[in-house]
């Protein structure tokens, strides 16, 4: 092929776009980093006296809802875990009653991709696939903890577990675990906000000195101070100012200065007030750099690259090591998070790649489990770095977080029949690009609503928790089993329970209070209903749709949607299309 002056000058222009696409991952990650901090400004004091009721924390149910809401206040499951870690190795916590917050932190860190999705929901096609990937941590997180904190309550597994590992092996402290991304990201993260992290340990420990101290790092102006000493002395931290004591000698001049500054030192503002005016601009960030990351993307992968890129992501091995495709995956995944040192900055990264269609959800689901075991071994190589007195601990708790997740992948993966999350999540991403202010909806009550509820539920004791949480539960249950049988074996159930016309509207479809949203908001519009929410016209007749012409529909249909393919969709709205057999992916003009 000869090279055109056009083809070089794509080549070039393609290539610039890269260092531009690792300068807005960069910003990404920053602001990502960021947003945690101002959720701990915001809520860290907040979730230090949530942890501080030890006597609720001994209720298992309790003890995960504390943990899905305090991750969800600071945005850090590694801040959740070190405070565990701190009560456990104090004595004010058992390691069993520990591990349902254990459970709860793994389910408040997915709220960050589920966040980042909400930022793609401008177009209706590339939201229902990011809002699926996102959701599938979610609720294979949820899954897991129904099966297995019935199964720690009753026989305490996984607290055995760890405990023979970390009684089995003669486990020395080690160095700090390796900060691979930080090291990049903490010079500019450093320079707007630096945080106080022992003030949340601190209020969770019951020490009340640390109510009345700023979350906010301040540091001292360069300067001189006198004080009694023998010479002068050059004092590079503010705690080594703390330390010097005025004895008798004659007073001598100490130089005091800082190692470095940021943004807040000398701001005179509240925490609220910081962690707010953080988020905001956390947020403005995040939104901006995650728009241009996905048209960045779409600009890159067109036409063959993201074809061959398809193929290479979303093909399996060759027969018979097929199946072997989804553990590479899992190892893939745990591998880029043990070098972002995040499950959260790796998932959100993912969530666009699967919005524009470079990443299906079949293969996001195992790159997202390799993803939870990869945070777990960072958790690791932090507890080793502990002191020798706490040192136990810390490795027991981690291990405990490791087995959670584990037994999961057991649960929820190896049968190709059990992988019910990816379903789950499909369910919710074409929900969600339905009606896109049903996922704030399901924001607000699975991270805050929902756990503050049983919260309080748990608060007033096991009676009032089972006499209102076993008819919920029986409900649901009923309705999901009704739900099935109808989807597969509808002759087996009575006539009446063959579809749920028999309910009024508002109690089957979410048509009416997408009315009430609308016209409240003057926004959110759904567009075209379809399905069973599409009110039928009057005197409309009904004719049945043969199950296999709605398949090759729907595979139709799907061929044109993915836009990052390229494939060219030239109808015009009322005009007749009639579409060659075979011929649907080929880039012609319909008939």
């Amino acid at each position: 092929m000869e090279l055109s002056p056009n083809r070089v000058r794509e080549f070039f222009i393609n290539c610039s776009k890269i260092p531009l696409l690792l300068l807005l991952l960069f910003f990404f990650v920053c602001s990502l980093d960021t947003l945690s901090s101002a959720f701990q400004l915001a809520g860290g004091k907040v979730a230090g006296d949530i942890f501080k009721d030890n006597a609720v924390l001994s209720n298992p149910v309790a003890g995960l809802v504390v943990g899905i809401l305090v991750t969800v206040l600071v945005q850090s499951s590694s801040t959740s875990t070190s405070i565990i870690v701190s009560l456990v190795s104090s004595g004010l916590l058992e390691v069993r009653s520990a591990v349902p917050i254990i459970m709860g932190t793994n389910i408040g860190t997915s709220v960050t991709n589920t966040i980042v999705a909400m930022m793609q929901a401008g177009e209706r096609n590339d939201f229902k696939r990011a809002f699926a990937g996102a959701t599938i941590h979610d609720c294979f997180n949820w899954l897991s903890v129904l099966v297995l904190l019935p199964m720690e309550v009753a026989t305490g597994l996984m607290t055995h577990l760890a405990h023979i590992v970390v009684t089995s092996f003669n486990i020395q402290t080690g160095e700090d675990a390796p900060e691979l991304l930080k090291v990049i990201t903490e010079p500019v993260t450093k320079l707007i906000i630096q945080l106080d992290r022992q003030v949340i340990t601190g209020i969770a420990m019951g020490d009340e000195r640390m109510r009345n101290r700023s979350l906010v790092k301040k540091w001292c102006h360069t300067g001189l101070v006198t004080v009694q000493t023998l010479n002068t002395i050059t004092v590079s931290t503010l705690s080594s100012l703390s330390s010097l004591s005025p004895p008798d000698p004659l007073p001598h001049h100490v130089t005091v200065s800082t190692l470095s500054r940021h943004l807040f030192a000398d701001a005179h503002l509240s925490d609220l007030t910081v962690g707010l005016i953080l988020l905001a601009g956390s947020l403005a960030l995040l939104c901006t750099c995650l728009v241009l990351l996905v048209k960045l993307l779409n600009s890159l992968l067109q036409g063959q690259v993201a074809k061959v890129i398809q193929k290479v992501i979303n093909t399996d091995l060759p027969y018979p090591f097929g199946w072997l495709a989804g553990y590479l995956a899992m190892f893939v995944g745990a591998g880029m998070t043990f070098v972002v040192q995040s499950s959260s900055v790796f998932t959100s990264a993912l969530t666009p790649l699967i919005g524009i269609g470079v990443i299906s959800l079949e293969r996001a689901y195992p790159l997202t489990l390799g993803s939870n075991i990869g945070t777990t071994t960072t958790a690791l190589l932090a507890a080793l770095a502990s002191p020798g007195d706490k040192l136990a601990a810390a490795i027991q708790i981690a291990l405990c977080h490791f087995f959670f997740n584990i037994l999961g992948i057991l649960l929820w993966y190896p049968i190709p029949v059990t992988r019910v999350p990816i379903c789950m999540a499909r369910a919710l991403g074409e929900r969600t690009a339905k009606y896109r202010w049903f996922a704030v909806l399901y924001l607000l009550i699975c991270f805050l609503l929902l756990p503050s509820l049983v919260l309080g539920l748990s608060l007033a004791g096991w009676r009032v928790m089972v006499g209102v949480g076993a008819p919920f539960v029986g409900v649901t249950v009923f309705i999901a089993l009704v739900n099935l049988m109808q989807a597969h074996s509808p002759g087996h159930l009575p006539a009446r329970l063959q579809s749920w016309d028999f309910l009024p509207r508002w109690m089957r479809s979410l048509k009416p209070l997408d009315r009430v949203i609308t016209k409240a908001t003057g926004c959110c519009s759904t567009g075209h209903a379809t399905g069973d929410d599409q009110a039928a016209p009057i005197n409309a007749v009904t004719i049945p749709v043969d199950p296999k012409i709605a398949s090759t529909q729907r595979k139709a249909d799907l061929a044109y949607d993915n836009h990052v393919l390229e494939y060219l969709d030239e109808t015009k709205p009322g005009v007749p299309v009639f579409k060659l057999k075979g011929l649907e992916r080929c880039n012609s003009t319909p008939l």
